[in-house]
């Protein structure tokens, strides 16, 4: 699969999630500035500071977007050769006990960030080796398992597939 596809459409996800970012500290800066009369913002100071704090927030977000776009600008995650152990880049199909499977794509940035292959075909999650299961899967092999403590549950899974 075309891996270059995958970024793209991750690149546009985090796109869409700075906008919003943006737009909602726009937002709480003109409702921390205009939001109440002058009356009101001497009586409730409080409400002002918070929608400043919440602006700033949003700000810093929008900011942490932009920075891991730009990670994914240099980003070519190159094919897995068969038997090779899992790397940056690579998509990973994973089984847990009950033969529950899922696939992952491993991404310098956008964990948790939901994709799918070209036509729809296929939907990857994103996991990046900061996360509990990127880390625990890099440099493992095909049929080497994992085990993830998650939320306090150790959770096991099954490398089926590497691409």
């Amino acid at each position: 699969m075309e891996k270059g596809f995958l970024v793209a459409q991750l690149v546009e996800k985090l796109r869409a999630s700075a906008r919003a970012a943006e737009a909602a500290s726009d937002a709480a800066a003109e409702e921390a500035r205009d939001g109440a009369t002058p009356a009101e913002r001497r009586e409730d100071s409080r409400t002002a500071l918070e929608f400043s704090r919440m602006a700033r927030a949003q700000a810093l977000r929008a900011s942490e977007l932009r920075n891991a776009i730009d990670v994914l600008a240099g980003f070519h995650p190159a094919p897995i050769a068969r038997g090779a152990r899992v790397a940056l880049g690579a998509l990973v199909e994973i089984e847990d006990e009950a033969g529950e499977g899922q696939t992952l794509f491993l991404a310098p940035v956008g964990a948790g960030e939901e994709i799918h292959g070209p036509g729809g075909d296929g939907f990857f999650k994103v996991v990046t080796p900061n996360s509990p299961i990127g880390g625990a899967l890099i440099g493992r092999r095909e049929g080497e398992s994992v085990a993830v403590k998650i939320r306090g549950e150790l959770r096991e899974w099954t490398l089926v597939w590497i691409g």
